[in-house]
């Protein structure tokens, strides 16, 4: 770990002995990796998860159709996306004519979009997605610059056009379809508490949070669900918000939570079981509580009005349910999510 590194971090590596030891110092690690790309990036859900489908990915012709006027009133259907369109319209050209896609992900996120120690490559389920849609779009799933970027930053991100899509485990909901445009779901999950393994009297997301200190990442949906009951906890910083957030309950990165938790700030984290699974798998001190509460569905996603972008995206999703999908799954996620026999089914508008 080099010199001049985070205060946070050289704290943690102090107190990592009896929290998966290698596993424990690669999330270290991995803070420090968070931290410094925040000036970039501004510059710049468990097993039983089940999807909608069990069967083979369904094509353009078998998605559930959705009243455009009805989901846009009572937002019963906020999965809902445009049809898939392989047609270049202005935001498919202009990647074209730039001859690189620009994906903002996750790189301390294990087995979604994660920074491989040995290689020093992004790897992941995210990350196959994405290299996926540069190959439909330019030809070549190198053709691809992965922008790494925080929880918090990834709507601003594309508001100001520093990249063209976000495939970085964000849940589609009814307050986000109004900010960006989603594709159709790629993957269901749910949110769930992880904690220490030896904190027995922390049994998920009820009563038994009343008084503990519970870590989020800021402008998560674990985040919100706090806010409509936190059963007691606390989980916001004085200054949340502001100049002056200090990050020790709400975080940049969710990955942080962890390094939180490693070092007995917090108590207990609130994140998606798909997320909570991979940081269980990188330290053995911690486990997923209780079951999962929310039912919440992953969509990659573009800035509001590049619908011919959407389209495309979908259009790629229509293939990738059919084998790929499978494939990224068994490679990264199985093995912590085990049961998932196929990807959610898509829904148009």
């Amino acid at each position: 770990m080099p010199n001049g590194t985070d205060p946070l971090v050289r704290r943690a590596a102090q107190r990592l002995r009896g929290w998966g030891g290698v596993s424990a110092m690669a999330v270290a690690c991995g803070l420090t990796a968070s931290l410094t790309l925040l000036p970039l990036a501004h510059d710049g859900t468990g097993a039983d998860a089940t999807p909608r489908t069990t069967g083979p990915g369904p094509g353009v012709g078998t998605g559930v159709q959705v009243g455009t006027q009805a989901a846009a009133d009572t937002c019963e259907n906020p999965e809902a996306s445009l049809r898939p369109d392989s047609a270049d319209g202005p935001s498919i050209q202009a990647i074209k004519a730039r001859g690189k896609l620009v994906v903002g992900v996750d790189q301390s996120s294990y087995r979604w979009g994660y920074r491989n120690p040995e290689s020093r490559t992004l790897e992941g389920f995210d990350i196959d997605l994405a290299r996926a849609i540069a190959r439909d779009v330019l030809g070549d799933e190198d053709a691809v610059i992965f922008r790494a970027i925080p929880t918090n930053q990834r709507i601003a991100a594309l508001d100001s056009g520093k990249v063209d899509l976000v495939v970085r485990t964000m849940t589609i909901n009814c307050k986000r379809i109004q900010q960006v445009a989603f594709s159709t779901a790629y993957f269901r999950a749910g949110q769930q508490v992880l904690a220490p393994k030896l904190a027995k009297d922390i049994t998920g997301y009820d009563s038994s949070l009343s008084g503990k200190r519970i870590c989020t990442a800021e402008g998560s949906t674990a985040y919100e669900e706090l806010e409509k009951n936190s059963f007691g906890a606390v989980f916001k910083d004085d200054a949340d918000g502001t100049k002056d957030d200090k990050d020790l309950l709400t975080v940049p990165n969710q990955l942080d939570c962890l390094a939180r938790l490693q070092l007995g700030e917090v108590d207990a984290v609130v994140t998606d079981n798909a997320l909570a699974a991979g940081q269980a798998a990188q330290d053995p001190a911690v486990e997923l509580k209780g079951r999962p509460f929310t039912t919440e569905y992953y969509g990659v996603a573009a800035k509001l009005g590049n619908d011919d972008l959407v389209r495309r995206v979908n259009k790629v999703l229509v293939d990738y349910r059919n084998g790929p999908w499978q494939k990224a799954y068994e490679r990264w996620l199985k093995a912590d999510l085990p049961g998932i026999s196929g990807p959610p089914e898509p829904l148009y508008k």
